[in-house]
């Protein structure tokens, strides 16, 4: 499995997502762009070609969604629809939830939301508390419940939401996943007011008593667990790429700027003090980079133990890597830096987003101190 070196087929749609992203310079309409790129194929890249996918993996999806962002134009939901309610459904649904979203999710005509946040679990996916119970009447499901920070709600179709049901066996509550459409009743939402810049919005969401049929249940309901980590491994694999693709966005336009703006008849890009800590940056940028691939290479594989470790690792070193690349492309260009003009301003906020979404980097560190190097759990 040699991932150092990109296949041809690999640098051929590496070339062919910068040149369509080129022509989308920071779109305004996300709706847009998402339908133009699905018709491309690069949406649904990572999904079964027996539905309309590209039958490709995770190390696919993740290349574009780097390139999209490296040209200024990234898709936040392609973290959500294709890598994680996608993965989901293609490799847990019945073959009627997959003939049902599949071929939607991979033409950019329906898009699916993941909610799994909630106000008092964090990041302990173990103590969340929104509820799965049957109708022993009807054999329906009625969730309760709330999440927060779910992106996208209002522009998906759905949102497959992480519930807990409890085990006839022992009576403790295990997970599971449904799919909700965005019309159920007693289902609704309420925006969240973000400082955060993004054509994505966030929400709060409230399930009260929501009734599902039997079917909105995806997979087997005895193997929550191992369905939830299927979604959350891509989850930080793709989040490690927009982390990246947003750094090198910001590092470019940092080089553009040194290179060209000359003080004292010389350009401030020869200064060691300027040029230094921007090599470090695309240093860092390539690491994480080279993470990300192993991540995503050892998913596609099927080795969930691996990617595991990998994922996180990617998505610690992605989102520092992006953070003080930014930092350093703002300071680079000093006041115009803090200017709409050269749009790096809002970017601030958003590579914090990297170091603190989907889990924090102080989670990844107990992740690594107790699962890779053996040492006694603090929590």
């Amino acid at each position: 499995m040699t991932i150092l070196i990109e296949s041809e087929e690999h640098k051929a749609l590496r070339e062919a997502v910068t040149a369509f992203a080129k022509n989308h310079p920071t779109p305004t309409d996300n709706r847009s762009i998402w339908q133009e790129a699905a018709k491309l194929g690069y949406i649904g890249v990572n999904l079964p070609e027996a539905y309309g996918g590209g039958g490709g993996g995770i190390t696919e999806l993740s290349l574009v969604l780097e390139e999209l962002g490296a040209a200024g134009s990234p898709l936040l939901m392609m973290i959500v629809s294709p890598a994680i309610c996608g993965t989901v459904i293609a490799r847990f649904g019945t073959d009627a939830q997959k003939r049902q979203w599949l071929p939607a999710l991979a033409d950019g005509t329906r898009l699916m939301a993941f909610g799994i946040t909630e106000p008092d679990a964090g990041s302990n996916s173990h103590r969340i508390t929104t509820t799965a119970r049957r109708d022993q009447d009807s054999g329906d499901w009625l969730l309760t419940g709330r999440k927060v920070f779910v992106s996208g709600v209002d522009i998906a179709d759905a949102t497959l939401i992480v519930g807990r049901t409890e085990d006839a066996r022992t009576g403790r509550l295990k997970p599971c996943l449904f799919i909700v459409p965005r019309d159920t009743p007693g289902f609704t939402r309420r925006p969240i007011d973000m400082e955060l810049n993004a054509a994505e919005k966030q929400f709060e969401l409230v399930l009260d008593d929501v009734r599902l049929p039997a079917d909105a249940l995806v997979g087997d309901e005895d193997a929550g667990l191992l369905q939830l980590f299927a979604g959350l491994n891509p989850e930080r694999i793709m989040t490690a790429a927009f982390a990246i693709g947003m750094g090198r966005h910001a590092l470019a336009k940092a080089v553009e700027y040194a290179r060209d703006r000359t003080v004292w008849n010389t350009p401030i890009g020869a200064h060691q003090a300027i040029a230094h800590p921007l090599a470090q940056a695309h240093i860092d940028l390539e690491l994480a980079r080279l993470m990300m691939q192993k991540a995503a290479a050892l998913y596609d594989a099927g080795d969930d133990m691996g990617a595991g470790e990998a994922a996180n690792m990617a998505k610690y070193a992605a989102g520092e890597a992006c953070v003080k690349a930014v930092d350093q492309a703002v300071h680079t260009l000093g006041g115009n830096g803090l200017t709409r003009e050269y749009g790096l301003a809002r970017l601030i906020t958003a590579a914090r987003v990297a170091r603190i979404a989907p889990v924090s980097r102080e989670m990844i560190l107990n992740y690594v101190s107790h699962q890779t190097l053996g040492l006694p759990k603090s929590y």
